[in-house]
């Protein structure tokens, strides 16, 4: 069971960094469990004796490291979201969508996650000019676009757009809300795109105040950006896919060979 330590007014840390550093060894090390709810501001002051500010700075520490979340009106609780691990190299893999498992489903399978999707927007587009470049498109390419919003455990940790030629999605269920058994790669392979390969660009930075309302995040939290291009056997583009995760979210899992 975690206890709440004393500080040390001889050490040259600050008393702020001395008590944030206690707690995020207890959540380290599991003797704070997710969900579970810290001392209230009025208890911290109390315990170690120091001003308000002082205690309000080491609680902001650990939301900017992600650790913690902050509720209104009700208090500080141990981030409850499970990683999601998230393999490189087994997430895109066919036998998955001869299961009917999109990717997402997948990681929430391996991991033991309650996965969900939702805000799926739907539109035809002219293809930015980033976009347009990945798919070899013509400036005026035309894309079906598709947003949406995925949970794990009710919780947002990721939002994603997928950009695909039109001439590959026009009258299809990629168009649909529900793209039915194994998501729009399965859409794809229906048409004759059969997948070949993928490549990915990570990142990281912070939030943008829409993405922050949108992952339902506080201040401090940064996200990790994925731009990922699908090509199929023929080396043709048929999606390029941005996503935005909630870093503390998700751990970026590779196997690769040596060569």
């Amino acid at each position: 069971m975690f206890q709440l330590g004393k500080i040390d007014r001889g050490l040259d840390q600050t008393p702020a960094r001395q008590i944030a550093a206690m707690f995020r060894r207890a959540i380290t090390a599991g003797e704070l469990a997710p969900n579970e709810q810290l001392p209230s501001e009025a208890q911290l002051i109390e315990h170690f004796g120091v001003a308000r500010m002082t205690v309000r700075n080491a609680l902001q520490e650990l939301r900017n490291e992600g650790l913690v979340v902050a509720e209104h009106g009700k208090g500080t609780f141990v981030r409850p979201a499970p990683p999601v691990r998230r393999v490189a190299s087994d997430r895109f893999a066919r036998k998955h969508r001869t299961e009917g498992k999109a990717a997402f489903l997948a990681e929430a399978d391996k991991v033991g996650y309650a996965p969900s999707v939702d805000r799926v927007r739907i539109s035809r587009e002219t293809a930015p000019s980033a976009v347009a470049e990945r798919l070899h498109l013509p400036v005026d390419g035309e894309v079906v676009v598709r947003s949406r919003r995925y949970l794990a455990n009710g919780r947002p940790v990721e939002t994603a757009v997928s950009y695909i030629p039109a001439s590959f999605a026009a009258g299809t269920k990629i168009e649909e809300p529900d793209s039915g058994p194994g998501g729009i790669y399965a859409r794809l392979e229906d048409q004759g795109h059969t997948l070949a390969r993928f490549t990915e660009e990570v990142g990281a930075r912070m939030p943008t105040p829409d993405e922050r309302r949108e992952l339902e995040i506080g201040d401090g939290v940064p996200v990790l950006l994925v731009l990922r291009t699908a090509y199929d056997t023929q080396g043709v583009p048929v999606e390029v896919c941005d996503t935005v995760k909630v870093a503390p979210s998700y751990l970026l899992e590779y196997d690769f060979p040596a060569r």
